[in-house]
């Protein structure tokens, strides 16, 4: 319909069509992306950077910080440049991974996007860089402390370019997954990635230091609760934003992703008073990122009570892997994953897929893809249990696929790193920490880093004291 068409209809001068708003674009949806897109912007900088620089020893907390600020920056530019395309561009007969060609054409990114909604391009472009960027940044978690930098700069656009962008195509895009995999807002794509990643990269670099290892306590507690709030709150657009539009299921998401990331603290919580008979903080924030992990592949395509029970289970299973199999296991005990990232994001999120697999019903699976385009979860199946059986197997098959293509891609990535420079730092910089490798500490004692100055005292020659008067 022209423009005069709805004029003569009498519509607000504000919604009706223009050149700089065609018919294809709603300015409300793409009001609510560009925000939720912000929301998940802020969860890595300067959520996962001020959660970094915080939960580790105080030396290495400016290290720790600048990698997830440098992986955001690096993931950026790779993305634009050919990451998008190999994620979600059409590639003829190619199962895996699209051409990598750059997303930076004006006639591309004010065009409407190729998924359903009232989008352009632009919109999508960033909002999955923003998923990228915090998948990386996720599995620098499992590397703090000893990873040289200089690797690590090598790394980000390595691993963007061989994993992510596979996992991102096989499931989200035109890979051989594509409408197979129930994984609403990431938990195969981004979790389950920077989980085995992140694992199999600490094996590759090595552990810390002996003493680090064995005594790494936070610096700051205050600043991670700061941190962990960004990246709770975040999640409001992490999980709203996938929908791509302000609809229903984007209201049930957001309600679905803090009622399960609430019920798995409180479990944690109440686990971690039971048995060491502490509330302890950082086992409180641990909770609370195995709950907004679990609830990702379901947010939207499940019920409040089915978030709540997935809450428990994420609050209950994961504290399990991570407080007590890890401890007394010599294979988690070979390699040193600095925050958990293994239990918190691989555990996790692979349960939040089954259990998404589940619990999808079928109503919300037709309001967010399309009607009969995935197999109900397997207790909507109704009496007809084969389609939620295949697709409880879809989901197994897409959970080992994942996982296997990280710690494979991840492994040889690291291997070529190591023929260019060091995975890990020398032992002088591990002893020493950031001034070693950045010249810079996180907590100045004086100035700009300077030491205190000894205080300035009057020196009186001694000739002069004995001539002085002695006080009576």
């Amino acid at each position: 319909m022209s423009s005069e068409g709805y004029q003569s209809w009498s519509l607000p001068s504000g919604i009706v069509p223009d050149e700089a708003s065609p018919e294809w674009f709603s300015k409300g949806d793409n009001a609510w992306e560009l925000t939720a897109t912000s929301f998940v912007g802020l969860q890595s900088v300067p959520g996962l950077v001020i959660l970094y620089g915080s939960m580790v020893k105080k030396k290495w907390a400016v290290n720790s910080a600048f990698m997830a600020l440098y992986a955001f920056a690096a993931s950026l530019l790779c993305w634009v440049l050919w990451a998008h395309q190999m994620s979600f561009g059409y590639y003829k007969n190619s199962p895996l991974v699209g051409k990598p060609v750059n997303s930076l054409s004006n006639l591309f990114l004010l065009g409407p996007t190729h998924v359903h909604s009232m989008l352009p391009n632009a919109d999508y472009v960033f909002y999955q860089f923003t998923f990228a960027a915090i998948t990386v940044i996720l599995l620098a978690g499992s590397l703090l402390g000893r990873m040289n930098f200089y690797a690590w700069m090598i790394f980000v656009p390595l691993w963007l370019t061989f994993s992510y962008s596979v996992g991102a195509f096989t499931i989200w895009g035109y890979g051989f997954l594509q409408h197979k995999i129930i994984d609403y807002a990431g938990g195969y794509v981004i979790h389950l990635s920077s989980g085995v990643a992140g694992f199999t990269a600490a094996y590759w670099v090595g552990p810390r230091h002996s003493h680090d290892r064995q005594h790494f306590p936070p610096n700051n507690i205050i600043q991670i609760l700061g941190g962990a709030g960004f990246l709770w709150l975040g999640w409001t657009g992490f999980n709203g934003g996938s929908p791509l539009s302000a609809g229903l299921v984007t209201s049930l998401a957001v309600i679905n992703t803090h009622i399960c990331s609430a019920t798995s603290l409180l479990v944690w919580l109440a686990l971690d008073m039971a048995v060491y008979k502490k509330s302890s903080v950082i086992g409180a924030v641990q909770g609370m990122i195995t709950g907004l992990v679990c609830i990702t592949p379901g947010a939207g395509l499940v019920d409040p009570w089915a978030a709540a029970l997935m809450g428990v289970m994420s609050g209950s299973i994961p504290w399990y892997t991570m407080m007590n199999l890890h401890r007394k296991s010599a294979f988690f005990q070979s390699v040193d994953d600095t925050l958990g990232v293994f239990h918190t994001h691989a555990v996790a999120g692979v349960l939040g897929c089954l259990l998404s697999g589940l619990f999808a019903k079928p109503k919300l699976l037709n309001l967010m893809y399309g009607n009969d385009v995935y197999g109900p979860g397997l207790l909507h199946s109704r009496g007809h249990i084969h389609p939620g059986l295949k697709q409880m197997a879809y989901q197994f098959v897409g959970a080992i696929f994942i996982a296997a293509w990280n710690a494979v891609v991840t492994s040889i990535i690291c291997l070529v790193i190591s023929r260019i420079v060091n995975l890990r730092m020398d032992e002088e910089a591990l002893e020493v920490g950031d001034d070693a490798v950045h010249g810079e500490e996180a907590y100045a004692l004086w100035g700009d880093g300077e030491r205190m100055p000894k205080p300035r005292r009057l020196r009186i020659p001694l000739i002069c004291r004995r001539l002085m008067p002695t006080p009576v």
